[in-house]
């Protein structure tokens, strides 16, 4: 069954090609049913790849398969192959599993859209993209899936190009994703000239892996920290977090597919991956602890005080993705791959949840204008509020068990950051709280005029069956996620699933079974008093609360305005002094000058050439005599 693997990343290949060529002849909804049948299949495909995993020996579940040589350049071979190990066939369950449910999802939702066909282009192009990224058996395999996303995510941001909100968008996350690209091709390079390959596993001296020696303290450093800055910029942590706030201008599907469930989460792989470059380097593991939990953190407050409902989904995002980080900082990977796929699962049921409360209010986002949904959106208050309990962190919904796996390992070796992950996760329950109070609590606000004039709008409505069944499902997913490792059920099931691929990388200091309880208890008062303080404050009929929502909040930490002070508006200055400066004065001046030049020699010149014999005649009769003269002048004074 591990032979069937390369049909994973061909089969939504296939759906790409199909919609290309065939897309707008087909039409609305075939098209959209085409590349749903496309992922589905890729599915079982990684269902049957799992089991073929399974049967393999616990410490050897490990298939690699070249198919060619991509090519070989002085003593870089790159082959086309495939890793088959038990981290990327569980990138590879929950990226199909949850694509699949996007894209039913998204036949509903872009009903009626004149582009709907290459909607469902990018999104199988995306998935293809993704499933490259972690299934690829080099890095610069790995790099190609890394850049294919990039340019998907650019395009379904800016899907709605003709909104100048979704242009800049794309181009804001396009620009931000390029540079934390630069340090993940820095990486690349550094490692293959320490080590002489670019393939994990099986390459010359046992690839990356078997070679790691070669790399001294500061060069694994260097290579962790290039690597991070590509997490960085694809993970949306600080300092390139800004742009997937933003990049909530796509359509909701969008955000569901690449900026919560599986995009977001590539640099978390990566580094995943590389954990035994990871574990030469203490400093580097330290940076990569305290730059997720500071984010964490930081997003978390932001969260707090944002008025779109995507908005404040966006800023959980990646404040659960600063978990992540701080998990991988902490040694505990196999708690931020936990975290990863419960994230999958309850990030992706919230989005596609408030979906369809925007489906039903008409594209209405602004959180102060909902209210009361739960009385005509049943279906989609019972999913979410499933997704929100799961965030939250209250057990035994799989957030509970995923956030706990995470914060409990970071306590055994960072306290101080197990303290700011704790205060992170009371700010999560504040402000999903909040969210699920203002959009399905308290009374209808839809059925009012807006606050700057806007009409009413129409009772909402519920969404139709293909929107509702992945609801359902991620909100089975979201419940029952954390039965993946239930420490005192099943003990390591897990992390002894996932130990062949950390093998020697992992953080062993466990905690013995009383901590565990302590912690386990503080983690649920954490997510009740968060839960409880946001129903005290935002459970009446005012809803506008300027203390609660502080401008520095909405505004970002004034990051944005930050990077544009210190960065953008000093770039423009540059690049206007070189446009009018150096291009049109200098640059153009050498050029235009020597034309100039050059057209006045010539016009000068022009004048001897009269057409007239005897003026020939003449000069020819002048430059004899000069001659003569010269040569009688050297015989005088010789």
């Amino acid at each position: 069954m591990l032979h069937v693997a390369y049909l994973m990343p061909l089969l939504p290949l296939a759906g790409f090609v199909v919609l290309v060529a065939a897309g707008k002849r087909i039409g609305d909804p075939l098209a959209g049913w085409i590349a749903t049948v496309a992922v589905a299949a890729s599915f079982v495909v990684a269902c049957l790849v799992l089991a073929g995993t399974l049967n393999l020996p616990d410490a050897h579940r490990e298939f690699v398969q070249n198919y060619f040589t991509w090519f070989h350049v002085g003593g870089l071979t790159v082959p086309i192959g495939i890793l088959v190990d038990p981290l990327s066939v569980t990138m590879c369950m929950f990226i199909t599993g949850v694509s699949a449910l996007i894209h039913l999802y998204s036949i509903g939702y872009m009903n009626g859209d004149p582009d709907y066909p290459k909607f469902f282009i990018y999104l199988n192009l995306f998935v293809f993209s993704m499933l490259v990224l972690v299934l690829s058996n080099n890095l610069l395999l790995t790099f190609v899936g890394w850049e294919g996303v990039g340019v998907c995510s650019y395009w379904l941001v800016s899907f709605w190009f003709h909104r100048d909100s979704a242009a800049s968008a794309g181009k804001k996350a396009f620009i931000y994703n390029r540079i934390g690209d630069t340090g993940f091709l820095l990486a690349i390079f550094l490692i293959f000239e320490k080590t002489g390959t670019v393939a994990y596993t099986g390459g010359p001296g046992g690839g990356i892996f078997g070679q790691l020696h070669h790399l001294g303290g500061g060069t694994a450093t260097a290579a962790v920290l290039l690597l991070f800055l590509a997490a960085t910029g694809k993970s949306a942590q600080i300092p390139l977090f800004n742009w997937l706030p933003d990049a909530m201008e796509g359509p909701t599907p969008v955000s569901a597919l690449i900026h919560a469930a599986t995009m977001v989460t590539a640099g978390v792989y990566l580094l995943c991956r590389m954990n035994h470059l990871l574990a030469l380097s203490h400093a580097g593991t330290e940076v990569i602890a305290i730059i997720g939990g500071v984010t964490a953190f930081v997003a978390a407050t932001i969260a707090c005080a944002q008025q779109d409902i995507k908005k404040v989904l966006a800023f959980s995002t990646v404040s659960q993705i600063g978990y992540m980080v701080l998990a991988v900082g902490s040694g505990a990977y196999v708690a931020a791959i936990f975290l990863m796929v419960a994230h999958a699962f309850f990030k992706g049921l919230l989005f596609l949840s408030a979906g369809s409360a925007i489906h039903g209010l008409d594209g209405e986002q602004d959180l102060k204008r909902m209210g009361a949904l739960r009385k005509v959106m049943k279906w989609t208050t019972v999913t979410f509020t499933v997704g929100w309990l799961a965030i939250a962190g209250i057990p035994p919904l799989a957030g509970f068990w995923s956030k706990g796996d995470v914060l409990d390992n970071v306590f055994a070796r960072y306290k101080p950051l197990w303290f700011l992950g704790l205060l992170t996760a009371i700010l999560t329950a504040y402000y999903m709280t909040r969210l699920q109070v203002l959009a399905f609590g308290g009374d209808p606000r839809w059925d009012k005029v807006g606050p700057n004039g806007e009409p009413a709008l129409h009772t909402p409505h519920e969404s139709p069956w293909v929107m509702r069944l992945p609801l359902v499902v991620l909100a089975v997913a979201a419940f029952f996620g954390g039965l993946l490792d239930l420490p005192w059920i099943h003990h390591d099931s897990f992390e002894g699933w996932l130990a062949p691929v950390f093998s020697g990388s992992l953080f062993n200091d466990h905690l013995h079974s009383g901590a565990e309880w302590a912690l386990a208890l503080t983690d649920v008062a954490a997510a009740v008093i968060g839960l409880i303080v946001a129903v005290v404050l935002w459970r009446g009929t005012q809803v506008d609360k300027p203390q609660l929502e502080p401008q520095f909040l909405q505004r970002v930490w004034y990051w944005d305005d930050f990077y544009d002070t210190v960065i953008g508006r000093p770039s423009q200055k540059l690049a206007t002094f070189f446009a009018w400066v150096i291009d049109a004065r200098i640059i153009d001046g050498a050029v235009n000058g020597t034309a100039n030049l050059v057209r006045s020699t010539g016009s000068v010149t022009r004048k001897l050439q009269s057409g007239y014999v005897r003026n020939y005649a003449l000069g020819i009769a002048i430059g004899l005599a000069a001659l003569i003269v010269f040569l009688i002048s050297r015989t005088w004074w010789s």
